[in-house]
């Protein structure tokens, strides 16, 4: 089983998997985010920070075991990549009157993928060097 685990998560032959796979549920989190209430229901389960730190570190962990160039590349693209996926999040929750965009959130996404991404590069790094 684990073996399994890290050949999904972590090998080059399913990178490309991992980065559509993030794509699609970002898709996914604006769209079900868009619907009526349902914002509301998942506050029952957690809050707001919690919601976007675990979503967008799950993000930037998909997209940088999913992308190339050296660590430092991997996670520089991440992290510009999920400001630019929360700043979106942000900017269509605008035009919903019964949603808000706020810079906080868009502040916690990307310190969620600042964090994870450093972690990331750490590991990687050190992983590389024992390899």
């Amino acid at each position: 089983m684990l073996k399994l685990l890290n050949t999904l998560l972590l090998t080059p032959s399913h990178a490309r998997l991992r980065y559509w796979s993030a794509m699609t549920i970002f898709a996914l989190i604006v769209i079900v985010g868009s619907i009526p209430g349902a914002r509301a229901d998942a506050a029952e389960v957690a809050s707001g920070i919690v919601l976007h730190s675990c979503a967008y570190a799950a993000l930037t962990f998909l997209v940088f075991t999913g992308g190339s160039g050296t660590p430092g590349q991997r996670a520089t693209k991440a992290v510009l990549t999920i400001a630019a996926m929360g700043a979106f999040d942000e900017f269509v929750q605008g035009f919903l009157p019964y949603r808000h965009g706020a810079v906080g959130d868009w502040l916690v996404d990307c310190s969620a993928a600042l964090v994870t991404a450093s972690l990331l590069w750490v590991l990687w790094t050190t992983r590389k060097v024992r390899a």
